[in-house]
């Protein structure tokens, strides 16, 4: 039985050698110590440094070597090399644009390889894998960096009235900002927000039912993401309801006049047209019912015997033509009695018409159709 026993002891005791051996070369190993976040959110335009510091083991004796990566989504993409540290000196690779912004914060042989980059954008979103190696121990370190934008100033407004007994919506936006955004609205004064107030801090809407005079007051919206925050103001009222009847009406009798004015302008319209169609067509017809006019002799009487012809057309009231000459002597004409026969002229003496005795040879009077009488 005793030896059992001490071969028993022999057994353990190896194993707590072994235990302790292996415990050792664990911790004397080469570690990354680097405790800082995995994930680091910074604004776009500022200066970010992911940490890797680390402690070589007692082993560790070979030559320091330190690689930068960027780790690509893709686990069948080989990662892309941006900066190592081999033999005491530095090498960028990669993007020239990414490269004159990187850097190594202090000397690697220190135990520090932690780098900063500087003016980041929204491209240098990647993951990062810091590798130390210093054979034969070797260790690693990822770290995730987020770009974003911070928001912009929002703008503050009420959408709709701020009439009382009914429902004020408060409206905050902001234009400019990488999401998640979260919308907080308080009262500037430090009070609680109305009891009938429900707020949505996605949206930026505060809507503050059955409106009272209590709710006036200064309300300040905040918006904000993991990297900046801003802010505005409004001042909110408490106005009389209007008289919704009366606008409605006015309305109608409004709408009503115009409509009653379009149709008397359509009126004068058309009245207009058919006036001048009218007109187009009388003239057509005077057009159409006139005769040519025809020549006739003209003569051009001095201005003395046109006087003379005027007066004796005057006494004797009698239609002149053109082209028939008569006497401007009232007594070289013989009385006439109305029942007697017409005295008869032919001849001219001077160029005065000479009177015919009744029984000398008189001259057949014709119709003529070009003066209309007998001639």
């Amino acid at each position: 039985m005793e030896p059992v026993f001490t071969s028993v002891r022999l057994k353990v005791a190896v194993l707590f050698l072994l235990t302790i051996r292996l415990t050792t070369d664990v911790t004397e190993a080469m570690e990354v110590t680097s405790s800082g976040p995995q994930t680091i959110q910074k604004a776009q335009g500022e200066t970010v440094t992911l940490g890797c510091t680390f402690t070589p083991g007692p082993q560790d004796t070979g030559e320091l070597d330190v690689e930068w990566s960027n780790v690509r989504p893709d686990m069948t993409q080989k990662d892309q090399l941006i900066l190592s540290y081999r033999g005491g000196e530095m090498h960028h690779y990669g993007d020239p644009g990414v490269s004159k912004r990187l850097n190594f914060k202090a000397d690697p042989k220190q135990g520090d390889a932690s780098i900063f980059l500087t003016n980041v954008r929204l491209t240098d979103k990647a993951t990062y894998q810091c590798k130390v190696k210093k054979v034969p121990g070797v260790d690693m370190r990822k770290v995730t960096l987020v770009v974003m934008i911070p928001p912009s100033t929002p703008k503050c407004w009420v959408k709709g009235g701020e009439e009382k007994g009914g429902s004020v919506s408060l409206r905050c936006q902001s234009s400019v900002g990488s999401t998640p955004l979260s919308y907080t609205w308080s009262r500037e004064s430090g009070g609680a927000l109305p009891a009938t107030a429900i707020q949505d801090t996605h949206t930026g809407e505060l809507l503050i039912k059955n409106h009272t005079d209590g709710n006036i007051g200064s309300y300040v919206c905040e918006v904000k993401n993991a990297v900046g925050k801003g802010q505005c103001k409004y001042a909110l009222h408490a106005y009389n309801p209007t008289n919704k009847a009366g606008v409605i009406a006015g309305a109608v009798i409004g709408a009503l006049l115009l409509l009653l004015l379009l149709l008397f302008l359509i009126w004068l319209l058309i009245c207009c047209c058919h006036k001048r169609r009218y007109e187009k067509e009388v003239q057509n017809e005077l057009r159409e019912d006139a005769q040519a006019p025809e020549s006739r002799p003209t003569s051009r009487p001095t201005s003395r015997a046109s006087s003379r012809a005027s007066s004796l057309r005057s006494v004797l009231a009698y239609r002149t033509h053109p082209g028939v000459h008569y006497s401007s002597v009232r007594k070289n004409l013989p009385s006439v009695s109305e029942s007697g026969p017409s005295p008869n002229f032919n001849g001219e003496r001077n160029g005065r018409s000479q009177p015919t005795a009744p029984g000398e040879g008189r001259a057949s009077l014709k119709y003529d159709q070009k003066f209309g009488y007998a001639v």
